[in-house]
């Protein structure tokens, strides 16, 4: 999984987005680990039964702490949601992305999810996707704002 999130931090700074993960080597092992631990962990498997994706997936009501300070907009509505975060393929196949997302909302009806501003990439692709931006978020794990989507 760590080898997927390298080359998913490699292609988001050849494509624009250099700040979103590569400054802070982001996500840490550790926080993988716990994702694991508690069973938010996923990972998408080609047909030869190789993973070529990850990402976290978790459902419940009010389950994303930064997602309570959102600014420029508002939320569709306060219903238990589904949030996916930590969205990276291996490069290996197309559609990876969009397979995670669609899988994850499959999964609740009600999903949330957020990219940098300079994730011009991943922002097609939930608009594309059916998502509406909502507004903008702010993490710990940097000082950049988060624009902020949600389908339901």
């Amino acid at each position: 999984m760590m080898e997927i999130y390298s080359y998913a931090r490699t292609y988001m700074a050849e494509h624009g987005n250099p700040n979103q993960w590569g400054p802070t080597n982001w996500p840490p092992e550790t926080l993988i680990h716990n994702d694991i631990h508690d069973g938010n962990s996923y990972v998408c498997v080609n047909d030869d039964g190789k993973v070529v994706g990850t990402f976290f997936f978790r459902y419940g009501k009010d389950i994303e702490p930064t997602y309570c300070g959102i600014t420029d907009g508002s939320w569709l509505d306060n219903s238990p949601y589904g949030v996916i975060h930590r969205i990276a393929g291996d490069g290996s196949e197309k559609g990876i992305g969009a397979f995670c997302i669609n899988w994850a909302y499959e999964q609740c009806g009600h999903l949330r999810i957020d990219t940098h501003g300079d994730n011009i990439v991943m922002q097609n692709l939930v608009r594309k996707l059916g998502f509406v931006h909502c507004g903008t978020i702010y993490v710990e794990e940097d000082h950049y704002p988060r624009l902020a989507f949600e389908k339901k």
